[in-house]
């Protein structure tokens, strides 16, 4: 006989067995902008909520057994809606606390703190649901299984809802909110159909709703860098944003620095910009470029300064749009094809005189990209004599993340060169890494530089420091075995490290 208690428990399991993986999904964007949406995170991410759950299916079946009751349960799921409300404004002091301990433990710190809790709250519901519906111990089984696959069946809808539409339409903050508040009326439900409602009870769970619904008055904390913040966006892919900082507008794809420009001149304060523009003097004439990775456009905005074609492929639309609003990326500068590079690479039939593989960001390195296979394929868009040049970030020259691009590089073409900029060698930064069948020489040396942090001297620096890597022993990277994540995850933590130093140093100024 269906009951409404009965009813209550299937729609306590569906919101519960939801917001799990809304809120799994939802750590992501927490948590990325300040650690990188990285293998850690991730990694971090998944093994809290399994531990959680256990944690939770442990406690929720001994206090079932203890003595099942409609108002506990709710109060349960009352209790991990309150503190998923509270996430927006605890994040900033958590992640505060949990910094000194350095990167990669800051992440499992905070994952903890931020999420166990509700979850482990959230774990409870399903046995206590399951003590609470079986009538008979010869369909206990029956019954565990039915209310188990409503919440799976919950918890599937909601991770492609989530990711697919409510995050880069809600944005993030305002869904933690609505995922708490849901879960908080869903408790007040429960406490009503079990006629056990107290005024005291509800007025604790409807303080919450009453702060959220008081934001215009007292706004979400925002964590961000120090400077001023332009534009931040929730995409379906990263969060973007803008932020001036002394003169320099630069754009954070997950918190790491995508683009970086003067704001009095429109020029790159990125040195690897500069240097990639030596792959020109290659050239008698401009021909065709393909960019994989828009970022802020201006390695695109020099090229077509210089006369040559470009197509640029950027997976995520709002970079574009982003590029084009705040860091003043013309619309005839480069054709832009928004899709994987990959793809692109795999179902276009042009051929460029050259292709820059720039869509490696601070947090990770795409690993379908630096393949045997994924070389292959930009072998095959090359014209007759064609350069392919990649911007990569290492901590040092002779990183083995460098050496295994550029072994695995060797296995297409004929000639492989990298170009460091770092100073001193074993330092962070960028290197450039050219490959080709032809001869990689110039025919002209770059000009003799001025001073230390001009354009000039970024060229010429990374010229005359140009080397080959010695292939043997180095790992080639396949489709089938890359480790390239965990590589990128150790530049990440150093890179993280230095940006977060940066904003914090001038915070006070």
């Amino acid at each position: 006989m269906v009951t409404v208690v009965n009813l209550y428990i299937y729609l306590a399991l569906t919101v519960s067995g939801a917001s799990v993986l809304a809120i799994e999904v939802l750590g992501t964007r927490i948590l990325g902008p300040f650690y990188g949406v990285s293998l850690y995170l991730w990694s971090a991410l998944i093994s809290v909520t399994l531990a959680a759950l256990s944690v939770g299916y442990a406690l929720g079946g001994r206090w079932a057994d203890r003595g099942p009751r409609l108002g506990r349960f709710s109060a349960v799921i009352g209790l991990a809606g309150v503190w998923i409300m509270a996430v927006p404004w605890a994040r900033p002091t958590v992640l505060a606390a949990a910094e000194p301990a350095g990167l990669r433990s800051a992440v499992l710190v905070t994952a903890t703190v931020l999420f166990f809790p509700p979850l482990a709250l959230l774990g409870m519901v399903s046995p206590y649901a399951i003590r609470l519906k079986a009538e008979r111990l010869e369909v206990v089984g029956r019954t565990a299984g039915n209310l188990y696959a409503i919440s799976t069946v919950a918890s599937v809808a909601a991770a492609i809802v989530t990711g697919f539409f409510l995050i880069p339409n809600l944005g993030v903050n305002q869904l933690t909110l609505a995922v708490g508040m849901t879960l908080v009326v869903t408790a007040l439900a429960g406490f009503a159909s079990g006629r056990g409602l107290k005024t005291g009870t509800a007025a604790l769970l409807l303080l919450p709703l009453a702060g959220a619904a008081a934001l215009r008055v007292a706004p979400l904390p925002v964590t961000r860098p120090a400077g001023d913040l332009l534009a931040i966006e929730q995409s379906a892919y990263a969060e973007i944003r803008v932020v001036d900082r002394e003169n320099v507008r630069f754009l954070l794809i997950d918190g790491g620095v995508h683009a970086a420009v003067d704001m009095e001149t429109g020029a790159s304060a990125l040195p690897y910009v500069d240097v990639l523009d030596l792959t020109r003097g290659f050239y008698a004439d401009p021909g065709r470029l393909l960019l994989v990775g828009l970022g802020g456009g201006s390695v695109a905005v020099h090229f077509a300064r210089a006369g040559w074609m470009v197509d640029a492929v950027e997976i995520d639309p709002a970079v574009t749009r982003v590029a084009r609003e705040h860091f003043g990326l013309p619309p005839d500068a480069a054709r832009v094809f928004h899709m994987d590079g990959r793809r692109f690479l795999m179902t276009g039939e042009d051929a460029y005189d050259l292709i820059v593989m720039d869509a490696f960001g601070s947090s990770s390195i795409p690993f379908h990209l630096v393949t045997r296979e994924a070389f292959a394929l930009i072998r095959s868009r090359l014209a007759p004599s064609g350069i392919v040049a990649m911007n990569v970030e290492a901590v040092g020259w002779h990183d083995v993340l460098v050496h295994a691009l550029a072994a695995t590089m060797g296995e297409q073409f004929a000639h492989v060169v990298v170009l460091p900029m770092a100073e001193p060698p074993n330092q962070l930064g960028n290197l450039v890494l050219l490959a080709s069948d032809r001869e990689l020489e110039l025919e002209e040396e770059p000009p003799v530089p001025t001073y230390r942090f001009s354009s000039d001297y970024h060229r010429a620096h990374a010229w005359d420091n140009r080397f080959q890597v010695d292939a043997a022993g180095a790992p080639i990277l396949t489709d089938d075995h890359n480790p390239i994540d965990i590589w990128a995850e150790r530049i990440n933590l150093v890179a993280r490290k230095q940006l977060h130093a940066y904003f914090a140093s001038r915070a006070g100024r």
